[in-house]
């Protein structure tokens, strides 16, 4: 038995053995913080999306309802009606990742300031999602900054609309200050994809005569495809998930509730939390499925990919660049030979 320990002792104190710990220790540690924090509450909130319950109630005081939840959140126009709102927000991600494409391939090649530009788009991200809320609260408010700015364009203060209580234009200001704030972020993510792509195939697009807009369909759009998937991914999920400018900026008032509005005041102001956890599980389910279909959408766009770095017209232009570098050089060797 002693044997065993100082043999166990050993192999622990030898390099080998602290290899399998360490190994061991940065695989489960990380995965036990993922079951606790994440899995584990999911599978509660999951649980109590079939019971009618308030934070205080008693274990043996939870009344089971079964699907009742389910059902009131798409009875309720309070709860899935709410979803509709996000179409704005899904509006709003797609123009946004519209112009932040259209700027990044601008500002990946040379132009001048474009390090400045790059900044100033990028630094509203880094501010905290609530002091945005406030600062543009306090610009749509009536007579301030932004009614300030448009009197001083000679529009009269009278024909403007509440910017925040006008349904016609309220959630509009709201999906405004969202691509606001994650318009530098997704231009940065994709500025670097496009970096990434082979100067090569610039120079062979150019020796075939290909355009600016040629060299983006057939050699940029293609070549970043994993960066724009990935982007609108989380622009249309983030769509269905936003919070914070409407809760901030109105705090659901006058039609602005989103989903995850009305569910905060459900869970936490009505302390409906069974009804609450059905909305949350019944949310994923849509982004989850939202998810697969934009996959499947994109596999169907990109089909043509051959790779997971390099399009198929991507590898055709840089074998039509190899061909006409090979057939110049035989050309320079035959003057050569010839002088």
């Amino acid at each position: 038995m002693a044997t065993a320990l100082e043999n166990s002792k050993k192999w622990i104190r030898s390099r080998k053995g602290q290899q399998v710990l360490i190994c061991v220790g940065f695989t489960v540690i990380p995965l036990l913080l993922l079951f606790v924090f994440t899995y584990l509450p999911f599978g509660q909130m999951v649980k109590f999306s079939f019971y009618k319950m308030k934070y205080s109630t008693p274990v043996d005081k939870r009344v089971f309802v079964g699907w009742k939840n389910y059902i009131d959140v798409f009875n309720r126009k309070d709860c899935f009606g709410a979803l509709k709102l996000s179409l704005y927000y899904c509006f709003g991600a797609i123009m946004q990742l519209v112009l932040s494409l259209y700027l990044a391939t601008v500002l990946s090649f040379k132009v001048k300031g474009g390090n400045i530009f790059k900044g100033l788009m990028f630094f509203p991200y880094l501010i905290s999602g609530i002091a945005i809320g406030f600062i543009f609260k306090f610009f749509y408010t009536r007579g301030f900054v932004l009614d300030t700015l448009l009197a001083g364009l000679g529009i009269n203060l009278e024909s403007l609309p509440y910017w925040l209580k006008d349904q016609k234009v309220n959630n509009w200001s709201l999906v405004a200050t969202s691509v606001w704030r994650y318009f530098g972020q997704n231009m940065v993510l994709f500025i670097g994809a496009i970096m990434s792509v082979d100067a090569e195939l610039y120079e062979a697009a150019q020796l075939d005569g290909a355009n600016r807009f040629q060299q983006f369909k057939n050699i940029i759009l293609p070549s970043i495809k994993t960066i724009v998937t990935l982007n609108i991914i989380l622009s249309i999920t983030g769509s269905l998930s936003a919070f914070e400018q409407p809760y901030v900026i109105t705090n659901g008032a006058n039609g602005t509730g989103t989903y995850f509005v009305v569910m905060n005041e459900i869970a936490h102001t009505s302390q409906k939390v069974g009804l609450a956890s059905a909305m949350a599980v019944v949310l994923l389910m849509i982004i989850f499925g939202c998810t697969i279909l934009q996959k499947l959408f994109f596999k169907y766009i990109f089909r043509d990919a051959n790779s997971e770095d390099e399009s198929y017209a991507a590898k055709r232009a840089k074998q039509k660049a190899q061909k006409k570098a090979d057939k110049e050089s035989k050309k320079a060797l035959r003057a050569v030979k010839a002088a």
